[in-house]
């Protein structure tokens, strides 16, 4: 018994929508570079305009579809090239028309900050890094994640306090949303701190405090330990009021 043939519209229209976006992200990959040999180089990044026509309106799928190429680049037959020895110029590039495709997704500047940033390489983490630093700009209410984790990518790994501070100053004075939790508040005193820079860190500290900004009564109370205690500290490291320079 042969089994009969279902029309074309008995497809649900997402099966529909999947295959017009992945074969649209074909024809636009295809448009963008010359017909060559495979190569385990990372090709040049697409147009903005490109991929918005491949996605047929479909944008938030066709961004999370050139991700997944994206990611998998490494992985692919006859790839040997780890992600971590790829052209980051491109890369970036790649990033970069992927978020102009859905600027509300996290998804590239999550991977820029936590996979391509987390790079032995210091110069390619620090390309990675910038790059996760001026997107930030453009939706801080919502980039603010990757921000702070490449401040502390900037002063674990690359061991660059006043790159982290940069980072994390950035983060306390333009993400000012009620959503922003204390910790990434706080990632320029702690910063403050470890460059031995006291007095910047009390103000920063009284700043807070006094901005009314800080409503918790839990997080008040810590902040204003927190100033006790750094006075104490500069107190310690002051020599005594009485003492005389040797002449």
């Amino acid at each position: 018994m042969r089994s009969e043939l279902r029309p074309l519209s008995a497809v649900p229209f997402w099966i529909c929508a999947l295959l017009a976006v992945t074969l649209g992200l074909q024809f636009a990959w295809r448009l963008t570079r010359p017909a060559v040999q495979e190569s385990a180089e990372l090709p040049p990044p697409p147009r903005h305009g490109a991929l918005r026509l491949a996605s047929f309106a479909e944008e938030p799928a066709a961004a999370r579809l050139a991700m997944l190429y994206l990611q998998s680049y490494d992985y692919r037959a006859g790839n040997r090239t780890s992600y971590q020895k790829l052209d980051y110029e491109r890369l970036t590039g790649w990033l970069d028309a992927i978020q102009a495709l859905d600027p509300r997704s996290d998804y590239p500047l999550f991977s820029a900050a936590r996979i391509y940033a987390e790079n032995p390489d210091a110069a390619r983490s620090r390309r990675m890094l910038e790059y996760v630093y001026q997107a930030f700009f453009d939706d801080p209410a919502r980039r603010w994640p990757a921000l702070a984790h490449a401040a502390i990518v900037a002063k674990h790994r690359l061991k660059d306090l006043p790159l982290a501070l940069r980072y994390a100053r950035a983060v306390e004075r333009h993400a000012t949303g009620s959503d922003v939790p204390l910790w990434a508040k706080q990632m320029e005193i702690f910063i403050l701190e470890d460059m031995d820079e006291l007095e910047a860190a009390r103000a920063m500290i009284a700043s807070l405090l006094e901005s009314g900004r800080i409503h918790d009564p839990a997080e008040i109370r810590f902040l204003r330990d927190r100033l006790r205690e750094l006075a104490a500290r500069q107190a310690r490291g002051k020599p005594p009021s009485d003492s005389r320079q040797p002449r």
